[in-house]
């Protein structure tokens, strides 16, 4: 409430925030690795589960289903009913169901348990990111606390390759799942003794449930549809009639957002043109890295001939590139420069890493294209993504901040899902093509050097469009995003009498 005097423990709970951090880091390393780590281990999970190769997508789809069609309804319930609670909710609950899927005896359980990692990990994420955004005010902290967020944020998946290959060929497949159990019980033992909120909370209100349902169908059957474009083309039946779902119950969210008295969504959020800008070149931006990881490994271990182990050390560069750009250039620049140049300036530095790789050949080594190419992916990408994800909450009432957090991993996890989608789609077709105009080139090239210069080429086409859209999210970001401290449309500022939470930047700064 307004006027209320601190509370007694609030110079102490200020005191743990570094502590915290570390707390919250720890969470959101946790659910990022989980997006990769399982992706080196289902080779061997499928041999041993007898999965069959129609329901082996199903252990990524049923995971990224439950998180992208929950987030909003996370980041709501996190503002509603309390952001630690939920935090630590969403730890347990992520825990419980990595246990169950690493004891999986059968395709069925595997499953379900992937689909509950995804329902929880919706629950944790938004909360995450806004006990961090509420914890840290003071600019020159936040830009600290944004930046080691960022690191883990854009590494972990990278990372998430190399311990999936060090788990799965030194102990087990299991153990890909197994692994999130430590890093959630120290995350619960922290969040209960040294995460705090702000004493002023916003104000309780009825949850949304039309707009709970109509956010949640339609960002499931959006991420269903891109899934289905993956394996069964985009002119598919399926694919079209899930696509065009999609929209349509999309659309009547944003209607019925528009009139609800308390909405699951207040666009207020998403029409603050930072905000906004944030949401669209951070979407467009994880779809040019999401292609990249893709290919790389397959390169890696199918044209290359690079063990699962070797193959994720191998992204080590791209590691060592976000950790440097997010903690060394994003958070040391951003109280001297605009957010928009920071994010303009990464991505189109992470355009030009996947602009090396589209030289790729076979024959291509490791350290003259590759090696340089991830560090320059690395960099633009780090430093992008930490103004950004600091941008993405400013100034927002507290109230909305899990929303607003939310609305940051929706757009990542449904560029991730089109980036899969499209650049494979685009790297499958040219890659046939190549081989239906090189037939004559089968004989001398034998049939696995045939194959492999078919799919390098189809990789190389693909990274043309990555390059292109890590483009317009440049454009995006240069011409949407103004920057705290300008006129940047309806924000929390003009909702008089409501607690926001505060912020950085070079303007404020």
């Amino acid at each position: 409430m307004q006027g209320t005097p601190p509370h007694p423990d609030a110079r102490r709970a200020d005191s743990r925030r570094w502590k915290a951090l570390i707390v919250i880091a720890l969470a959101q390393l946790m659910v990022v690795l989980d997006t990769t780590v399982v992706n080196i281990s289902l080779p061997s999970a499928q041999h041993v589960l007898g999965i069959s190769d129609g329901n082996r997508q199903w252990v990524i789809t049923a995971y990224s289903l439950a998180f992208g069609g929950l987030l909003l309804f996370g980041g709501r319930i996190a503002d509603l009913a309390g952001r630690r609670r939920m935090f630590v909710i969403g730890l347990t609950g992520f825990a419980g169901a990595s246990a169950l899927g690493g004891a999986a005896v059968g395709t069925a359980t595997l499953l379900a348990a992937r689909a509950l990692q995804g329902v929880f990990g919706a629950l944790l994420a938004p909360a995450a990111l806004s006990l961090l955004s509420v914890t840290f005010s003071e600019p020159k902290e936040r830009a600290k606390a944004f930046g080691i967020y960022g690191a883990v944020s854009g590494g972990g998946g990278a990372l998430g390759l190399i311990l999936g290959g060090v788990l799965t060929q030194y102990l087990s497949w299991r153990w890909a799942l197994y692994v999130n159990i430590p890093f959630a019980v120290a995350g619960i033992v922290g969040a209960l003794t040294v995460v705090r909120e702000p004493d002023e909370r916003p104000q309780r209100s009825r949850l949304d449930i039309p707009g709970v349902l109509l956010a949640t169908g339609g960002l499931v059957l959006l991420v269903l549809g891109f899934s289905q474009a993956e394996t069964h083309g985009w002119h598919a039946h399926d694919t079209v009639l899930l696509l065009v779902g999609a929209v349509l119950l999309l659309a009547v969210f944003v209607l019925v957002e528009s009139r609800a008295a308390t909405p699951l969504l207040p666009l207020r959020v998403v029409i603050d043109r930072n905000r906004g800008g944030v949401y669209l070149s951070l979407g467009l931006s994880v779809i040019g890295m999401f292609g990249l990881f893709l290919f790389l490994t397959y390169y890696l271990q199918v044209v290359k001939g690079y063990t699962p182990l070797v193959a994720g050390l191998a992204f080590l560069p791209m590691i060592v590139g976000m950790v440097t750009g997010s903690t060394q250039i994003g958070s040391r620049l951003m109280n001297v420069l605009p957010p928009r140049l920071l994010m303009g300036a990464g991505f189109l530095v992470s355009a030009l890493g996947i602009l090396l790789l589209t030289q790729l050949k076979v024959e291509s080594s490791y350290a003259a294209v590759v090696l340089p190419a991830q560090v320059l992916l690395g960099l633009g990408m780090g430093t992008a993504f930490m103004p950004a994800t600091s941008l993405a909450t400013h100034s927002v009432q507290l109230r909305d901040a899990g929303v607003a957090s939310a609305m940051v991993s929706t757009s990542q996890q449904v560029g991730g899902s089109i980036g899969t989608a499209l650049l494979n789609t685009v790297a499958s077709s040219s890659g046939h093509r190549w081989a239906a105009r090189h037939l004559q080139q089968a004989k001398s090239l034998g049939k696995a050097g045939y194959a492999n210069h078919a799919a390098v080429h189809g990789y190389t086409v693909a990274g043309w469009w990555a390059v292109s859209i890590l483009g317009i999210a440049a454009l995006a970001a240069f011409t949407l995003i103004q920057g705290p401290g300008q006129d940047a449309g309806p924000s929390a500022a003009t909702d008089t009498g409501k607690t926001t939470v505060p912020v950085l930047t070079a303007e404020s700064g």
